[in-house]
């Protein structure tokens, strides 16, 4: 693609852009200047689809005139509703359904899956993870190890970057794989970087973890909704990831959690609970617990209906568009992104995230120079939304459902004034 720097060419791609229609079935918050403001924070929180309203209205009818009886009579019974979204995420990360489940919440679910596939012996006891994962991730392998009477100060693998690199590669992780592999319990990693907004090669990583004799899992906060995933063909043990950034959930929304096939018959540990027991008899009360197949035997309570309603609203979307699609005009809309950066060609802000489209998702940060937020401040002011990560990171996400070219031509039109400033 030959990009130019004008509003004519921003222009002419929307027009072509096959996705474009998709843009208006989700909610802009207005601006102070501009009625929708250019909204480049979807890494963050994803935009309201139209839809959720009716979804969450529906069944706050069915509380209203059904209560109770509305897990078995309404529309959609509640007693079911969860599997309305099981297809549909399955596809999203190249599972089978019986893969996946949506419940809890991200960390709780990272918790739940390393309870049954972190167990450490004296001889291979060690996690490792990336140098700058989420704060959350770092504190859940650290805890878990401290449950176990290990030390992370011994037991915690931090992979960093390479000297003159700002984020983790896949080789990195292989290099430390193929070093202190005998020693790794869990490969535990994110898939695409929040900070740096690296996308790892999952299935090498896993490759190589496995021929290790490692069990590796995955949080995909960052790469659901992102990228393309092969889940199932890659063999990863287990991954688990939030609904409200690419997915559009809505705040705080449930996790999506997967569980490889081969493990769905496992005799690992797990902590149980009531909704994670085999339907066919989970209503009959039994005393002890049998596990669903699959990764609904990892639930713990019955599901939340109300943020169900919400994702499902733009998992609808998902289904309709497909990933390769909107990857294909992500790839097209961050090297779009890139191109107007390299025109600003300003020592106050630096790319971290690589330039190789096949190692990054949409998202691109920026290094500020002297940890300057007042870029950020400028940029908010003009209607521009977008996310700061301290100490000195600014993150910019065009998301290919509802983001234009106009808004990333627009969006760095607005950069280079703050940077005049």
């Amino acid at each position: 693609m030959r990009y130019r720097a004008s509003r004519e060419f921003a222009q002419l791609m929307d027009s072509n852009d096959p996705l474009r229609e998709y843009r208006s079935r989700f909610y802009l918050p207005p601006g102070k200047a501009r009625s929708e403001s250019i909204y480049l924070c979807g890494q963050s929180l994803g935009l309201q689809p139209h839809q959720a309203r009716e979804y969450v209205n529906a069944e706050l009818d069915a509380w209203q005139t059904l209560a109770v009886r509305a897990h078995f009579e309404s529309t959609n019974p509640w007693k079911y509703y969860h599997e309305l979204l099981t297809d549909s995420m399955a596809k999203l990360v190249g599972a089978k359904p019986v893969e996946v489940v949506v419940m809890n919440s991200l960390t709780v679910n990272l918790h739940l899956m390393m309870v049954s596939f972190y167990q450490p012996t004296l001889d291979r006891c060690k996690i490792l993870v990336e140098g700058n994962a989420f704060p959350s991730d770092r504190y859940a392998v650290e805890s878990q190890l401290r449950f176990h009477k290990f030390d992370p100060e011994h037991d915690l693998i931090v992979v960093e970057p390479a000297e003159g690199e700002e984020g983790v590669s896949t080789e990195r992780i292989l290099e430390a794989i193929e070093t202190h592999g005998e020693d790794i319990a869990l490969v535990m990693l994110g898939g695409v970087n929040y900070f740096s907004g690296h996308l790892l090669d999952l299935r090498a990583i896993t490759r190589a973890a496995h021929d290790k004799g490692c069990l590796v899992g995955i949080d995909l906060a960052h790469a659901a909704g992102n990228v393309v995933l092969k889940l199932h063909e890659w063999e990863v043990d287990f991954a688990a990831w939030c609904s409200y950034k690419y997915l559009n959930g809505g705040p705080g929304n449930l996790s999506g959690c997967f569980v490889h096939e081969r493990h769905s018959e496992t005799t690992r540990p797990r902590f149980a609970g009531w909704w994670g027991h085999d339907q066919q008899s989970r209503f009959q009360m039994p005393d002890d617990f049998r596990p669903a197949q699959g990764a609904e035997g990892w639930q713990l309570s019955n599901p939340a209906i109300l943020p169900l309603a919400a994702l499902r609203a733009s998992m609808n979307i998902f289904d309709e568009v497909g990933m390769e699609q909107l990857r294909a005009k992500s790839r097209l809309l961050t090297g779009y992104l890139e191109y107007l950066l390299e025109q600003i060609d300003s020592p106050q802000i630096r790319q971290i995230t690589p330039k190789d489209p096949s190692q990054r998702g949409c998202q691109i940060s920026l290094r500020v120079a002297d940890a300057d937020k007042s870029i950020h401040k400028a940029l908010m002011e003009q209607d521009v939304i977008c996310d700061w990560r301290e100490p000195d990171i600014l993150r910019l996400a065009p998301v290919p459902l509802y983001n234009s070219f106009m808004d990333v031509y627009e969006g760095l039109e607005a950069l280079k004034k703050g940077l005049n400033q």
